[in-house]
């Protein structure tokens, strides 16, 4: 995991955030080939589940919501995490973590008094210094809490979001009001949440700002168990379109102490990291929990009524959830190859090429400047259509170093033949083959082998 994340911060995936002044525990920034890639991932989640659909419809809601909001929804007070201090270092770390990461065993939701009498009888010491004497573990809420105004009291308190699902549930009536949507159907949106969790140095990972993709499938009681299963077969396909291996991703069931208050049932799609298997997508039955809740607080109606039959009813619901910070970060440490190459180790990225942040990149052999011409007219022809990089800052063997570490499937070298013949070498990132294309065919070669 640190060769990953070094990788990650020398060729700009993510960096840091606020380094400059020491930085700030769980927070990153993403660099440009970070962007990319994480644009690339949200573009295939949105053809997968919105444009490919005709029963999936976008919302984008405020970060910032009315309080009221997250009290009915119960995370005011049932949005917690337990704690545990050290009293030598005071180094502060999540105790179902703690105990995950020395016992290997799942106590997510389990109570703080369980979670202590582990932590005690298996003698768990600091993560950071190895001290023994750790403090009992105290519930704390995750909602980060910011203030509307310019006076900080309490009828000013209000929280970042911690989740979508809510701002989905508070645009329900106006969607089915505004929409022509036939039941059953779903509410889907991507966006940045927050969440005040403490972790252990695993990149972006778990952070405090993340970035979600999740939607709300809105179903009949009596059919959920039929759409839940739907749902499941969809996500684990979806997780092999990407190129992960089965036999690094598995679905394992919440018990029940794990399971937030709002869900029935959950799974989750569970990736074999370095540091171990954690949860990489969610899927949740939330039954008529937030809609009713909402109904009951606010005063208004949110029952779904049958346009055809006139049949009114609070829909249950089915929620599948991508985080997609967490998805870029297992797609590099899933790419992540170190090979030997005539006594050289070779580092590569071979990251799935529809995803890859670049497609292309385009070098003169030499520096000779009618070569430097001729590839960079061919760059700025190649760029209009695909993502490519021109580059001649260095030997041929350093460039496709460089390309083969932020996972370009393709590199195209500009030589004196293409001066003669007008075709170029084109070499494929994996099997490090090279091919002579015509340069007039260039992009359908390439646009051939990314949909391959």
């Amino acid at each position: 995991m640190d060769k990953v994340i070094a990788l990650a911060k020398r060729r700009g995936f993510f960096y840091p955030s606020s380094e400059i002044y020491g930085g700030l525990a769980n927070t990153w920034d993403y660099g440009h080939y970070g962007v990319l890639l994480k644009n690339n991932l949200r573009d295939w989640w949105l053809k997968r589940i919105v444009q490919e659909r005709e029963d999936i419809f976008l919302v984008d809601s405020s970060v910032i919501l009315n309080p009221k909001v997250w009290q009915a929804s119960g995370h005011v007070t049932g949005f917690n995490d337990a704690l545990v201090e050290c009293r030598n270092c005071h180094n502060r770390t999540r105790a179902d973590h703690l105990i995950e990461d020395k016992l290997d065993k799942k106590v997510e939701g389990m109570a703080v008094e369980e979670l202590s009498k582990i932590i005690k009888d298996n003698k768990l010491k600091c993560p950071k210094c190895g001290s023994l004497d750790l403090t009992e573990a105290r519930q704390f809420n995750l909602l980060f809490e910011t203030h509307v105004g310019i006076v900080e009291e309490s009828k000013s308190k209000a929280y970042l979001r911690g989740e979508l699902a809510q701002g989905i549930f508070m645009n329900f009536k106006q969607m089915t009001d505004s929409m022509r949507i036939k039941f059953p159907f779903g509410i889907a949106s991507n966006g940045i949440c927050f969440r005040n969790e403490i972790t252990l140095g695993q990149g972006v990972f778990r952070t405090l700002q993340f970035d979600l993709m999740e939607f709300e499938y809105f179903v009949k009681p009596e059919n959920w168990q039929e759409v839940y299963e739907s749902w499941k077969e969809i996500m684990w396909k979806m997780a092999l379109e990407l190129g992960l291996p089965k036999d690094k991703i598995r679905w394992r069931e919440h018990e029940d102490f794990e399971r937030s208050h709002y869900s029935k049932k959950t799974m989750d799609i569970e990736y074999q990291y370095p540091f171990g298997w954690k949860e990489m997508w969610g899927l949740a039955y939330r039954t008529d929990f937030d809609l009713k809740n909402h109904m009951r607080n606010s005063g208004k109606d949110l029952n779904y009524r049958d346009p055809k039959t006139g049949e009114k009813f609070i829909p249950h619901v089915i929620e599948p959830t991508f985080g997609l910070s967490r998805l870029l970060i297992t797609m590099i440490v899933n790419s992540y190859h170190e090979e030997e190459i005539k006594g050289k180790t070779r580092t590569v990225l071979k990251i799935n090429p529809f995803l890859a942040p670049i497609k292309a990149a385009i070098f003169p052999l030499q520096k000779d400047e009618k070569l430097k011409k001729h590839a960079f007219n061919i760059f700025k022809k190649l760029k209009t259509n695909l993502v490519c990089e021109f580059d001649d800052s260095g030997n041929i063997g350093q460039m496709y170093r460089r390309q083969d570490e932020i996972g370009t499937p393709y590199c195209v070298t500009i030589d004196y033949q293409t001066l003669e013949d007008n075709t170029v070498t084109v070499r494929d990132r994996d099997t490090m083959k090279q091919e002579r294309v015509v340069v007039t065919k260039l992009e359908e070669y390439i646009n051939l082998k990314i949909k391959s």
